[in-house]
């Protein structure tokens, strides 16, 4: 009973609590789009569009659990490829190495009503990061790299992250397991997790954040119903470094979240 009293309705968002939702969720057509493509429509412009909802429990203190809606959208081509959050576009690329400029949106933060220990606090935004990405297909699995920097200058801070992943077909079915290590520096770290000075109250001390690392871990499962239409789920957790786990904003290491949906390719 308690876990449902602290979870709130369902949210239909703004375009940036929408892109939050999708950011926080760690969802995007397009995996299932790659992953559920024709051999024989391979080269060929892909649309996929759909919805579902999301549901983020962030580490701040007592932080009331988000229910949010859920759209997907995606699309890719010989040049550019855009699943929300993230829009590459493709400075070169093979069938198995693609180089790319960046830009994704990432939805932390909060506002000073989404927590008791946050009263008082200013509002924390999310963001627009940009920068370059690279990835790799090997065969054996798909690997990843990206190194991005704030450029809305919320934070004023830089990110970079190294993610493994692979998907097991079975049938109409599909796993994709993944593994992802990120470095946050000391701006993100401060900007998000800090305490400033006029915000430190006799509970809520003054804390300057320094850089840290983040483990992300996620499973999503795919089920294709019939031709072009997919269902899928996906679990995220990422757990904190010290850094994070450090700051008297937050109570627990880890920020989960659980996702589902449909979705249709045309």
């Amino acid at each position: 009973m308690q876990q449902l009293q602290n979870t709130s309705p369902l949210r239909f968002p703004s375009i940036q609590g929408m892109l939050s939702a999708i950011a926080l969720a760690g969802v995007a057509a397009a995996p299932a789009l790659a992953q559920t493509q024709d051999p024989a429509e391979a080269g060929r412009p892909k649309w996929a569009v759909g919805a579902g909802a999301a549901f983020i429990d962030k580490p701040y203190r007592d932080f009331d659990r988000e229910t949010r809606a859920l759209p997907v959208i995606s699309y890719e081509n010989k040049w550019v490829a855009v699943g929300l959050p993230t829009a590459d576009v493709k400075l070169f690329s093979t069938d198995a190495v693609s180089i790319r400029l960046r830009a994704r949106y990432a939805g932390d933060g909060y506002e000073a009503g989404d927590a008791p220990v946050l009263a008082g606090m200013e509002e924390r935004k999310g963001s627009l990061w940009g920068g370059g990405a690279l990835i790799w297909k090997t065969g054996v699995a798909n690997l990843s790299a990206e190194l991005l920097a704030d450029t809305m200058g919320n934070s004023k801070g830089m990110r970079a992250r190294a993610q493994v992943d692979r998907r097991f077909p079975a049938g109409r079915f599909g796993l994709t397991p993944r593994l992802a290590v990120e470095w946050v520096d000391d701006k993100y770290v401060d900007y998000y997790y800090g305490v400033r000075r006029s915000e430190a109250t006799a509970s809520r001390a003054f804390y300057e954040g320094k850089s840290t690392t983040v483990v992300h871990a996620g499973l999503r499962a795919d089920y294709t119903l019939f031709n072009r239409h997919t269902l899928f789920t996906d679990l995220n957790v990422s757990r904190f470094g010290g850094a994070v786990k450090d700051s008297p904003l937050v109570d627990k290491p880890n920020q989960t979240s659980v996702a589902f949906g449909y979705i249709y390719r045309f």
